[in-house]
């Protein structure tokens, strides 16, 4: 199932003065997406990738019915096989250093990075409690996907207790948990499936389940750990105290379903050397350095330039990032989360984020009518150019981006995206138009949340798809924000940032940030505020936090999707 991809220039190695007895040295960054998992070969000389390959996941995002059984499942559920992981890890690892042509001993390291929070049960020989003939019909066997929404409940139960018994912990994130993250997740295991939760050994988070195939040594994430699983490097996990009042049979959660996690680490750090048998399946050298896993979108972080106090990453893809470094320790109402470390070693990683965004595009093109590759591209390239040649505010509409629900500053998954202004009249590159400033509008809500607290923002980078690849959406970012936006060089930041930890894990550079400063690719564009669209964006940005201060406290929404999921209101 893997495709290759490979530079117009080849493999020809550049970068490094070649040196008699220097041999030079590359790492492998491995990005496991959405749809799909990718491996870049990057010179660590100079950051340039030298190959890459891509495998789509086989079963793609498992919805609407689990395939082994036939059953339908929630509307709020996203699962995914992990056998696609493992099928990834080894095709992409055999291929990716073949293709460019180096030799096995130049790798000096692997990097993993995973979406967040995806979680996999798994039994004492911590293989996947999907595998098992028992369970193979059981949903919540398979693999959480990140964006998989059946904890709300949980979720909610959690934020009442902490509030009530006024835990410390939840004021990192913002005042409430997500139902994406780690323990709501656990939580809905143990109410819905209570014999899986039994049976299973533990629960990791997919990111350092690929660690542990490739090295046969658990070591988990602490940025895993920090912005999904309530995780802090002084105060630990909440106690089981806590979870004992959430619900009976949870109070030994940590303990029981988490039995490695005295072995947190940052990346950038080894967390193993590669396995005689991973190194067997994928002509790599045993023992090749392995860096502890980090999360897919911050692993863009040192990719893309962000060095110092105040630098903001947008991380545009399938849904939207806000990745800001701080020197700064504040509470921020709304936010993803805070943690020491968390996205560059020596500052407080405060991450946002929208979770719909390129999906919500996609949504709208797909809706045209059904096209698939080049013809789709052609679609988007014409509605963009439509798009852009609109004026602000010349649509007469206005949107909100909840097309997956808002997770910051709400975090409610029950939040649902709307349009207002439509008439017989409206044209589709004016929807468009209306979806790309929502994207935008969201953005500058969760800047002026985290400004509003006494944080700065300086300069602002974006890499990911959507910052290559539609710069409709990035000129209308700058405007609205009414900032530049440094789009990032990397076409593939996240594989980037992974070769980047893989580095310093191997001790190519002493640290993190030496290797980003030799490895990060540059700036591609930078986009620039027009001046004389600030007025009516100004005008704009206030009836839409009107819009969404106003939906963002009603009801009306969740009643909608209780209509839509009968069976979400009885659970």
């Amino acid at each position: 199932m893997w495709q290759t991809e490979r530079h117009a220039d080849g493999p020809r190695l550049s970068g490094q003065k070649e040196m008699a007895g220097v041999m030079e040295q590359y790492t492998i960054g491995l990005d496991y997406g959405t749809l799909s998992a990718r491996a870049a070969l990057v010179d660590t000389a100079t950051g340039r990738e030298v190959a890459s390959a891509v495998f789509p996941y086989p079963h793609a995002v498992i919805r609407g019915v689990l395939p082994a059984s036939g059953q339908a499942l929630p509307a709020d559920f996203a699962l995914q096989d992990p056998q696609d992981y493992e099928d990834a890890l080894t095709a992409l690892l055999s291929a990716v250093w073949r293709k460019a042509g180096v030799r096995p001993e130049q790798i000096a390291g692997i990097g993993v990075d995973f979406t967040t929070c995806t979680v996999l049960a798994l039994d004492d020989a911590l293989r996947p409690m999907c595998r098992r003939k028992a369970y193979r019909a059981e949903p919540h066997s398979y693999a959480k996907l990140w964006n998989h929404h059946g904890a709300a409940p949980e979720a909610e139960r959690l934020d009442e207790v902490a509030a009530a018994r006024g835990e410390t912990f939840l004021a990192r994130y913002g005042g409430k948990s997500s139902c994406e993250w780690l323990f709501p997740k656990l939580f809905e295991t143990m109410d819905r499936a209570p014999e899986l939760w039994r049976d299973a050994f533990c629960f990791l988070e997919a990111g350092d389940w690929i660690v542990y195939l490739l090295t046969g040594t658990v070591r988990m994430s602490a940025v895993l750990a920090g912005y999904k699983a309530y995780w802090d490097p002084e105060e630990g996990y909440p106690s089981d105290s806590f979870f004992r009042a959430a619900a009976p049979g949870l109070e030994r959660v940590v303990s029981d379903k988490l039995p490695f996690s005295s072995t947190i680490s940052l990346p950038g750090t080894p967390a193993g050397g590669l396995s005689a048998a991973m190194a067997q399946a994928t002509g790599l050298c045993a023992g090749t350095c392995v860096s502890v896993a980090t999360g897919d979108a911050h692993a863009g972080v040192p990719a893309s330039g962000v060095r110092k106090s105040g630098d903001m990453l947008l991380v545009a893809g399938t849904s939207l990032c806000q990745m800001l470094v701080s020197s700064r320790k504040h509470a921020v109402s709304g936010i993803c989360g805070r943690v020491r470390d968390g996205l560059l070693p020596g500052f407080y990683g405060y991450e946002a984020g929208q979770p719909a965004a390129g999906d919500m595009l996609d949504w709208f093109i797909s809706g045209l009518g059904s096209a698939r590759g080049e013809q789709k591209a052609a679609r988007f390239a014409d509605m963009n150019e439509k798009a852009a040649a609109l004026r602000p505010g010349q649509s007469g509409l206005l949107a909100l981006d909840w097309w997956n629900g808002n997770r910051s500053v709400l975090n409610n998954a029950a939040l649902s995206g709307m349009i207002v202004g439509l008439t017989l009249t409206t044209r589709p590159e004016e929807i468009y138009r209306a979806l790309l400033e929502a994207a935008a509008f969201g953005t500058r809500r969760i800047c002026e949340q985290l400004t509003g607290s006494g944080l700065t923002i300086g300069d602002v980078y974006a890499c990911g798809g959507l910052s290559r690849k539609n710069p409709a959406l990035m000129q209308v970012f700058s405007d609205v924000l009414q900032r530049p936006i440094r789009v990032s060089a990397n076409e593939q930041a996240a594989c980037a940032g992974a070769a980047i930890f893989a580095a310093a894990a191997a001790g190519v550079y002493a640290d993190v940030q030496d290797a980003s400063a030799r490895m990060a690719g540059g700036i591609l564009r930078v986009y620039t505020p027009r001046t004389e669209h600030r007025a009516v964006y100004d005008a704009l940005y206030a009836d839409y936090c009107a819009l969404y201060d106003g939906f963002g406290t009603s009801e009306l929404m969740a009643r909608l999707r209780a209509w839509r999921d009968p069976a979400a209101e009885n659970e």
